[in-house]
């Protein structure tokens, strides 16, 4: 057998919890407050059991806060990201990828029908070669993620853009890793750099920086 000690204080640094909302008492008492009024869920997906009034306010919020004209609620930004690409692209598009991007992205891009480039990290001499390559098609879609987790970069977003605009394309960019403390506000990365009114799709999380009760984004 063995004894351990336990200090009174502990951070944990590989939480999906960055600023400690998990366990704050007015997250916990709104909870708690949500769980009495509309119960433990549906039992089902939307579309098979409805929609509550919870759901429409929540969307309501996360598009005000992030200046959108509407947002759409899903089970993690794991699952947005793995479905966004095939409902958005066809055939005749493209989407243009940065290396590394994170795994949601990489497993959407994958599933969708759009004709694929990938371009070196961060590099916007390689986006704007395969951007040029990428004419040819009805639509170009620049994904990135807004914050690298692995890495620690934060995207290029203004020269993306700029780029974007240049060559007639959409950005996606993947905030999981950066909203609630980046920018000052809390938006992101494209707040943060002064681009909201050139990013096209923002996915993110409910987890992470805003509770961290959700896990992964």
């Amino acid at each position: 057998c063995f004894s351990l000690s336990v200090p009174a204080g502990i951070i944990n640094f590989c939480a999906n919890n960055y600023l400690g909302l998990s366990s704050h008492p007015e997250v916990i008492r709104a909870a708690v407050e949500a769980l009495e009024k509309f119960g433990a869920g549906l039992s089902s997906v939307r579309f098979i059991c409805g929609t509550q009034s919870i759901h429409k306010d929540l969307e309501e919020k996360i598009a005000r806060f992030h200046q959108r004209e509407d947002a759409i609620l899903y089970a993690s930004c794991f699952d947005a990201n793995a479905g966004i690409f095939e409902a958005l692209l066809t055939p005749e598009d493209a989407v243009l990828s940065d290396e590394l991007n994170h795994a949601s992205i990489i497993d959407g891009i994958r599933l969708c029908k759009a004709n694929k480039y990938r371009y070196k990290h961060m590099d916007m001499q390689d986006l704007e070669a395969k951007l040029k390559e990428a004419q040819k098609h009805r639509l170009r879609l620049v994904a990135t993620d807004g914050a690298f987790s692995m890495d620690g970069d934060i995207a290029p977003l203004r020269e993306i853009c700029q780029l974007a605009q240049k060559y007639d394309a959409l950005v996606f960019i993947d905030e999981c890793h950066a909203t609630g403390f980046l920018g000052p506000n809390g938006r992101g990365t494209d707040e943060l750099l002064g681009v909201m009114d050139k990013v096209t799709i923002i996915n993110s999380t409910l987890g992470k920086a805003l509770g961290g009760a959700a896990g992964e984004g």
